[in-house]
């Protein structure tokens, strides 16, 4: 299913240069973007992370969305070197296998990770009790590793992704198995509705709730939730609008299109089919970039960078207030941390 090369690898309706002008351009773009992104909200999480706020239940999701991140950011210089050497790979079966593995682990990763930490808003929002009773480390590191588990063995099919031979004595990778294309799109239905449609159709309707329920609140704390409610929902739908959405619909689209010219040909025309195996590689490019969008969400969600801040401007302010809560229909007191935002903002 590696979208970055599903077409025939003869020359008809070959769109070779724009690929090879396309691709490497915008891997290390992203390579350098995203590097320098995510170490840098690695910094943060590892100056804060024997913190009360760096084992809140959003920064785990965090790190995980960071680890997946850099090990995309990692692979594509390798990607970026197969274009520029004209599709010929020089690192090995193995790790031409590898690249696509993780490609896919990266984007359905992010989707699910960022999925969970849209439902862990909405409860913090609407149910805050709820919240602080049920947060735990342990719960949000049981999660991850579920994500973990259902995107790398999900994954493993593309395992089977190695080299081949080409023209002209080529190492060929990254490239599709026509003869397996009917089985291909066969999967691709199913994760197109498990990986994206289900996830998104989750989310809005998460932040469909929180805006009704933040817009009835009229407190200066809930004011700021509000604020930083809204931030997460801006970067979460542009993650999704920009990178993931364009991907899955041209994926489906292209899927059916190079069917049909595996049995019908090309037809007396190259314009269809070359533009949409041009917006293949565009939309390949976009998801590749989620990589670079998710430190957005360490910088104006994470409670680790305004925890940062905030105790190095305020000399000892924390971000995040340790409340002692009386639960609804009870005397009993509990005394929790609820990582909605900053003191006094």
């Amino acid at each position: 299913m590696e979208q970055s090369n599903l077409w025939n690898t003869t020359n008809n309706c070959s769109i070779t240069e724009f690929k090879y002008t396309i691709y490497p351009a915008t891997y290390l773009f992203i390579f350098s973007l995203g590097l320098i992104g995510n170490l840098i909200s690695l910094f943060f999480f590892i100056r804060t992370w024997r913190t009360t706020v760096a084992s809140s239940p959003v920064n785990i999701l965090m790190v995980n969305l960071l680890m997946s991140d850099l090990m995309m950011v990692c692979s594509l210089p390798l990607r970026a070197s197969y274009y520029l050497m004209e599709s010929d790979w020089a690192f090995g079966d193995v790790t031409c296998r590898i690249m696509s593995y993780i490609f896919y682990i990266n984007m359905y990763g992010s989707i699910y990770f960022l999925m969970v930490l849209s439902v862990v808003r909405f409860v913090a929002i609407v149910k805050p009790f709820h919240y602080i009773r049920w947060q735990s480390s342990r719960r949000a590191w049981m999660i991850c590793i579920v994500v973990w588990l259902i995107v790398s063995v999900t994954s493993i099919p593309l395992l089977r992704a190695g080299t081949s031979e080409g023209e002209h004595g080529r190492t060929k990778c990254l490239e599709l198995d026509t003869s397996l294309l009917e089985t291909i799109i066969i999967l691709n239905r199913g994760v197109l509705v498990l990986g994206f449609v289900m996830p998104f159709a989750v989310i809005s309707v998460c932040y469909v709730f929180a805006a009704f329920y933040l817009l009835k609140l009229k407190s200066q704390r809930s004011q700021f939730n509000h604020k930083k409610s809204c931030s997460l929902v801006i970067i979460v739908l542009l993650i999704f609008l920009t990178c993931f959405m364009p991907y899955h619909v041209v994926r489906t689209i292209f899927l059916e299109a190079e069917m049909e010219v595996i049995k019908n040909g090309y037809g007396e025309s190259c314009y269809y089919i070359q533009r949409l195996r041009e917006a293949a590689v565009v939309t390949h490019c976009l998801a590749s970039g989620n990589s670079c969008l998710d430190p957005l969400l360490f910088f104006f969600v994470g409670e680790n960078f305004i925890s940062f801040w905030r105790e190095n401007a305020s000399r000892g302010q924390s971000c995040i207030v340790e409340h002692n809560v009386k639960e609804p229909d009870s005397k009993r007191v509990k005394t929790g941390v609820l990582c909605l935002g900053p003191v006094g903002t």
